[in-house]
């Protein structure tokens, strides 16, 4: 006989987002995007199995670890920019990190394998900016930047870039990017990115201009 969930078993996304340590909205567009299981009860309202939300924290540790810059290690530098990098390949991954070692501005480099774990970290560690592949196992690039940039996701502002092998008629038949969202050629220009990393901390700077 299959066990009939209690109360204990169930959380709202309000208790979820206490236990997770994010916003409900935050709860709100992990559940709408799959990322957290859940659904609605007779009266139109969220729960969330208890055992996913642990899975989840149990998860998350790994996965938000920053690799820091040895800069922000030796504590020279205060204020790093959060960066997210979203890509499956994880020679590349391994690149970003060497790369961003060698900036000379201190950065929090994190780093997430498909649009699921993308979606997680962004929720988790709202960064400055995003670089993401599109072409990824399980939730793409294309879906996760729908789910971001979508009215009242709340990260409708978040800086973009998308670095891509697909040419800009590629991704234009797959729907295009959403305003606002940069996109870089693969193979990726590292010194414009850096420039474009930096100016996140600027006061004057301006949202990434739409390539695609």
């Amino acid at each position: 006989m299959r066990k009939i969930a209690t109360n204990n078993d169930l959380m709202t996304t309000r208790e979820a987002g206490e236990t997770l340590g994010v916003a409900v909205r935050t709860i709100q567009l992990w559940v709408e995007s799959g990322v957290l299981p859940a659904w609605r009860t007779a009266g139109g309202h969220r729960r969330i199995a208890r055992a996913s939300v642990e899975k989840l924290m149990a998860e998350r540790t790994q996965m938000l670890s920053p690799v820091q810059s040895t800069s922000q290690k030796n504590g020279l530098l205060p204020a790093p920019v959060k960066l997210l990098v979203v890509e499956d390949d994880p020679d590349l991954l391994r690149l970003f990190a060497m790369v961003v070692e060698g900036w000379t501005f201190p950065v929090q480099l994190t780093q997430a394998s498909n649009g699921f774990d993308g979606l997680l970290a962004i929720g988790q560690l709202h960064p400055d900016m995003v670089v993401t592949d599109l072409n990824m196992p399980g939730m793409d690039g294309f879906q996760m930047l729908r789910s971001l940039k979508k009215p009242g996701s709340g990260f409708e502002t978040l800086a973009i870039v998308v670095v891509s092998a697909l040419d800009p008629d590629d991704i234009k038949a797959r729907g295009g990017l959403p305003q606002g969202v940069a996109f870089f050629q693969k193979p990726i220009d590292y010194a414009r990115l850096e420039d474009m990393v930096r100016l996140q901390k600027s006061p004057h700077s301006k949202p990434a201009k739409n390539f695609a």
